[in-house]
């Protein structure tokens, strides 16, 4: 069974991915468990399932689900001001081709969700520098908001979708929201209540061993590039909400089946999630084909036959969950820049063939997706 799913996985091998391991559910049972390759070629150590992935970009899915439980209890709403609660972000400046110039739209808390608040995602910036010399290389949560604050937006609020930071300012305003530091309120209502015992955005030094290597694809082959580190943590504080989470495959299948049995978030607040939400001008800059944009999250367009939503990281992890199928699956890989990474979205597709269903997913990403951290 599932011969698709595995002939598809097999062929990101042949294209030079070190290993992969994916994850199936239905029906709340996992179906398929599907690994190959190895996690650390160089030793000869093959994939085994246990390994901690830096998820990159599926930190958002994450960030998007604690902000939105603060969203149930009523503690902001979507088209609240952000300065309202982050003071600092109250009078912004915009690039322009004229120069910088003062923003003419406030920031609005959904921005932040649908990365259409101007922001970059430039980890380099002036004034993140200035922030790690400041603190000692600490860069808590809460102070990178507070210092992004002060760099130029690309553009206007509300006029384009532009992959950035946003996701980690949004952690930072589940910090202010709660008074809890980010990673501390995501254990407490996310990972234990999910029995994710091997996630963490500050992973301790001590687990640092049971990251599987990260490779990147480099003329034709995967080179390595860090054992553990993750690239986008800014400082030892730094939870990087979109970007910060390290996980397993058997923890993160978890969080995917807390979403789809609505133990995460209600069914009424995940349906205001997956809401398409980008406007006609803002839809043109984004760039997933057939996939539209909701709080943080690819959806599906109404009137098509896909049917799942979720998100992918920059080192090749993917999730997709489909509800009216009872289908949640994880994949993850270890590999920057890899040659398969527009082409992951093709395991859903695979895997709704196996399982009988006949629904064509065609292809969703555009020549700019494998740009993207995504």
């Amino acid at each position: 069974m599932f011969g698709n799913t595995k002939k598809l996985c097999d062929s990101f091998i042949d294209m030079g991915v070190p290993g992969f391991d994916l994850s199936v559910y239905q029906d709340g049972k996992e179906v398929l468990r599907y690994m190959g390759g190895y996690s650390d070629p160089e030793n000869g150590i093959p994939i085994c399932g246990s390994e901690i992935y830096n998820v990159y970009s599926c930190s958002k899915l994450i960030t998007v689900t604690a902000a939105m439980q603060l969203w149930e209890k009523g503690l902001f709403k979507l088209e609240d001001e952000l300065f309202k609660y982050m003071p600092e972000y109250k009078e912004m400046t915009v690039k322009t081709e004229n120069g910088i110039k003062k923003a003419e739209n406030p920031i609005l808390i959904r921005h932040l969700f649908m990365m259409t608040a101007g922001f970059s995602y430039d980890l380099n910036s002036p004034e993140l520098q200035k922030l790690k010399k400041e603190s000692d290389g600490r860069c808590p949560t809460r102070e990178v908001a507070r210092y992004l604050a002060n760099e130029p937006l690309c553009s206007e609020p509300g006029t384009q979708y532009r992959y950035s930071l946003g996701h980690d300012i949004l952690a930072a305003l589940v910090e202010v929201l709660t008074g809890q530091r980010f990673e501390a309120y995501v254990k407490e209502n996310i990972f234990d209540p999910m029995c994710m015992t091997d996630s963490d955005f500050l992973l301790p030094m001590e687990d640092y061993c049971k990251v599987a290597p990260l490779y990147g694809f480099e003329t034709g082959k995967a080179v390595l590039r860090s054992k553990n580190i993750p690239v986008y943590r800014l400082g030892t504080e730094h939870a990087s909400g979109g970007a910060g989470c390290a996980s397993t495959v058997n923890d993160f299948i978890r969080f995917a089946e807390g979403l789809r049995t609505y133990k995460l978030l209600k069914k009424e607040t995940l349906e205001v999630v997956l809401n398409t939400r980008l406007s006609e001008q803002e839809a043109k800059t984004y760039p997933l084909g057939n996939y539209c944009y909701g709080l943080g999250m690819r959806v599906h367009k109404p009137g098509t036959e896909l049917a799942d939503f979720g998100w992918g990281g920059a080192a090749g992890a993917m999730m997709s969950i489909d509800i009216p199928h009872r289908i949640s699956l994880f994949y993850a890989q270890h590999l920057g820049s890899a040659p398969n990474q527009s082409l992951r979205v093709y395991i859903y597709n695979a895997v709704l063939k196996d399982l009988g269903y006949d629904v064509e997913v065609k292809a969703i990403a555009n020549k700019e997706a494998n740009k993207l951290t995504y």
